[in-house]
């Protein structure tokens, strides 16, 4: 089963290439490879156009990855887009875990995810703690193959953190990512509640799944952005109620989600949050 993989990247080079590297050598099948280079100041331009086994598409300017997926979007091939951060590392035969999952669920209506190891405990139940290097300097990618088979989580609840992964049809049903998110804060959330919005319950995280994650190399050089409050006006309630209490995010998987049962209590919070 291939997918196409569509990797954003913002003056991040030498993260792409240990990305792109891992998902070349790590991968169970051989997927399409699209990258969207945002201004490419430190060469990221140049070298992109070197690798002829790899899609891209560039951009003078840093547009974010709302309108870099969505553009990336159109010169997909295969049946299934999947979305990745440059900064992850993937392990082996992670696609494969995804691409089982796929097979079983027989029909087109799921969000996927697969699950990611951090070296900071921030509070994610998505996530397995592990510190095994937070930038490229320190990082033990050795020792990380060695271990991440002891690095157990369940099966979660809530699908929304890259890598994720959802069939072509259902992204062009929803019309992909909203870009009034743009640069891109808040957007994975908003992007579920449109595959909620159109039907999906079958939001799951995949625990034998694995990418390591260094954390948010790009995100972290990014100002103040209103999409908490973009979400909020534009959905009615509260990123976090969404996440929470419709997609119950970190959750143990217990099957397709139902409609949730808002007390009083959760409007008020809601509306408050």
């Amino acid at each position: 089963m291939r997918f196409s993989i569509l990797i954003p990247t913002w003056n991040n080079l030498d993260y792409l290439k240990l990305c792109l590297r891992s998902l070349q050598e790590n991968s169970y099948y051989q997927h399409e490879l699209i990258v969207i280079i945002n201004e490419g100041k430190d060469g990221s331009t140049e070298w992109i156009k070197e690798q002829s086994e790899i899609k891209s598409i560039c951009f003078e300017e840093n547009v974010g990855i709302c309108i870099g997926l969505n553009k990336a979007s159109e010169l997909a091939t295969t049946d299934y887009i999947l979305y990745i951060n440059d900064d992850m590392y993937v392990l082996p035969d992670w696609d494969k875990y995804l691409a089982d999952e796929i097979e079983k669920i027989g029909h087109d209506n799921f969000m996927l995810s697969g699950t990611m190891i951090e070296p900071f405990d921030t509070g994610n139940k998505c996530v397995v703690v592990k510190h095994l290097g937070e930038n490229l300097e320190n990082f033990k990618e050795q020792e990380l193959l060695a271990s991440y088979k002891d690095l157990n989580k369940t099966d979660w609840n809530g699908s929304t953190w890259p890598p994720n992964i959802m069939p072509l049809s259902l992204w062009k049903k929803v019309d992909g990512m909203s870009e009034e998110f743009s640069p891109g804060m808040y957007s994975d959330p908003d992007l579920s509640m449109k595959c909620w919005q159109a039907g999906v319950r079958y939001f799951k995280g995949i625990g034998a799944s694995k990418v390591y994650h260094f954390g948010s190399r790009s995100t972290k050089r990014l100002g103040k952005n209103v999409g908490r409050a973009l979400f909020k006006k534009k959905w009615g309630i509260s990123s976090n109620t969404f996440t929470t209490k419709y997609l119950r995010r970190g959750e143990e998987w217990q099957g397709e989600l139902k409609e949730p049962k808002l007390n009083l209590i959760d409007k008020v919070k809601s509306k408050l949050s």
